[in-house]
């Protein structure tokens, strides 16, 4: 069954930007968009490189190691060499906290 876990502060995170955090042994990753908050799986599908230290455009991460791209909203695989959708997970802000929903 999921649940809503609290993650961080609203304010831990700059708009247009991401950070990593770490639950229940997985790594995902944070986003604050000028559309909202995000949530996905913290690795690139192509070859795990860690999203963190990506490259937040809008609502599009860029990977660090192949620039490929993903939506932050969908997961959706946009530009090759990634071809595998991200995970993603719905979040929540609540007073100030960052929730995601595992």
């Amino acid at each position: 069954m999921s649940e809503w876990i609290e993650a961080c502060a609203a304010d831990d995170i700059d708009e247009e930007d991401l950070i990593r955090w770490d639950h229940d042994g997985g790594p995902f990753a944070i986003y604050h968009t000028e559309e909202g908050f995000f949530a996905t799986d913290g690795y690139c599908t192509h070859q795990q490189a860690p999203l963190a230290d990506g490259v937040v455009i809008g609502t599009v991460i860029e990977c660090p190691l192949h620039q490929g791209r993903f939506d932050i909203g969908t997961g959706k695989a946009l530009r090759a060499p990634v071809r595998i959708d991200l995970c993603t997970y719905p979040v929540k802000v609540e007073n100030g906290i960052v929730f995601v929903k595992i």
